[in-house]
């Protein structure tokens, strides 16, 4: 299946294959989700059959939107799709960008808008194999030692939300 994403090509946003785009190193539109109880973080890692940073930790989701489609309800797509979670409302955070080496001569050059979601710990969840082997509750400041301890369990856009966007993600949490 040939997935399309928006990317930008000399300046003009235009439909790229999702594998080119990461294979040239594109600058391409992403949604992320981060699903909160209170100052636990729920997590992923990622399925191994996933094309680049298999077995990696995570944030809860993260996709590249469709054509024209609108990030609230991307957001709200991949968290059904990848760990069939419904009825959250995710409030957007704002828009980072990055670039970073994802493995076997891969780039992510994401403009990528940021939201967040209030849960609690019990939420139901139905995973899908193809995308998530499995998540977990951790909490914002275990998780930063986690990250800082052992950057390689983790995917390059989770270490660079934490470094260098988590006041815009974590508010509060992220100036304590």
């Amino acid at each position: 299946m040939t997935i399309l994403i928006p990317t930008w090509v000399e300046g003009q946003l235009t439909p790229v294959e999702k594998l080119d785009a990461h294979m040239r190193g594109l600058r391409h539109k992403a949604v992320s989700v981060f699903v909160m109880a209170k100052s636990k973080v729920l997590i992923q890692r990622r399925a191994l059959s996933k094309y680049h940073t298999p077995g990696l930790w995570a944030n809860t989701c993260c996709t590249h939107p469709e054509w024209d489609e609108d990030p609230a309800e991307c957001a709200l797509r991949r968290l059904n799709e990848e760990l069939g979670i419904t009825g959250l409302i995710p409030v957007h955070m704002g828009q980072v960008e990055y670039r970073a080496d994802v493995g076997d001569g891969l780039i992510e050059h994401e403009v990528v808008e940021l939201f967040i979601a209030q849960s609690i710990e019990t939420l139901p969840m139905n995973l899908n194999p193809d995308e998530v082997m499995e998540t977990r509750w951790v909490d914002f400041f275990e998780l930063k030692q986690e990250v800082s301890e052992y950057p390689d369990r983790f995917t390059p856009w989770m270490r660079i939300y934490l470094e260098k966007h988590a006041d815009i993600l974590f508010g509060n949490l992220a100036a304590a």
